[in-house]
């Protein structure tokens, strides 16, 4: 009998990827988690339908968890007066506008209450620390302090019934080596979506630090992203990539 895992999952190229490791790699019985907390790209929220169907997993496993917004408006992905950032300077330290206060914090938190509900520890997040744009809680530190934290937070777990291992497969890997872990284990990249400020079909736009990335990540990896011809902008491709 397979593990079950609780997978959080929002339609990205990362953690599709973490989802597709978790079911390939691993061998989990999955239990995606979403988020909709006001996002300007909840179009991603669009492509988990599609990305369940692609990995046979039951739609009703699936929990979309609506949280307030405006917990989160001093953030770039939420407030509709503080435009995206495009063309950032990524050698500068510093965290940039797109930061949601506490995200990742918020969302382990509701993954370990719903690992405790459905009797599993394990669970699956695709944060990265290397192409990670300055966010806080995609360090490594991080995860092992939260991973503490959730060993002394819940009922099961302090019973013993539970020991809550939060896995972040893709923490050390370059986009390009994400990437390619994703397609050696059969992701379809073509129904995930990574833009932070999309066109009104979710067309990318090719110039937020996500499009830049995910086209970096692409380039690398010597690869076409199935994407391309749905960019806005074309700034930031290479010479070989459809026109």
């Amino acid at each position: 009998m397979r593990k079950k895992a609780i997978v959080l999952l929002s339609g990205g190229l990362d953690s599709t990827t973490t989802l597709a490791y978790a079911i390939k790699k691993d061998g989990m019985d999955v239990f995606p988690l979403s988020f909709y907390y006001g996002q300007k790209h909840s179009f991603e929220l669009n492509q988990v339908e599609k990305i369940l169907n692609y990995f046979e997993i039951p739609l009703e496993r699936w929990k979309l968890v609506n949280l307030d917004k405006s917990l989160f408006e001093t953030s770039a992905l939420v407030n509709k007066e503080i435009e995206v950032p495009r063309d950032r300077d990524f050698s500068k330290e510093e965290i940039p506008s797109t930061y949601v206060p506490a995200r990742n914090t918020i969302f382990l938190s509701y993954a370990i209450a719903y690992g405790e509900i459905i009797g599993t520890g394990e669970i699956y997040i695709g944060v990265n620390a290397i192409d990670y744009s300055g966010y806080p809680d995609c360090r490594p530190e991080y995860i092992e302090a939260f991973e503490k934290m959730a060993n002394l937070a819940t009922k099961a777990s302090v019973e013993g019934k539970i020991n809550y291992t939060i896995h972040t497969p893709l923490i050390k890997l370059t986009k390009s080596e994400i990437i390619k872990l994703g397609l050696s284990l059969g992701v379809d990249y073509s129904i995930t979506h990574s833009c932070y400020s999309p066109g009104p079909n979710g067309e990318p736009c090719g110039e937020c630090d996500s499009c830049r990335l995910r086209i970096k990540g692409f380039e690398e990896a010597g690869e076409v992203d199935p994407l391309a011809e749905r960019y806005l902008s074309k700034k930031y491709f290479p010479d070989w990539w459809p026109k």
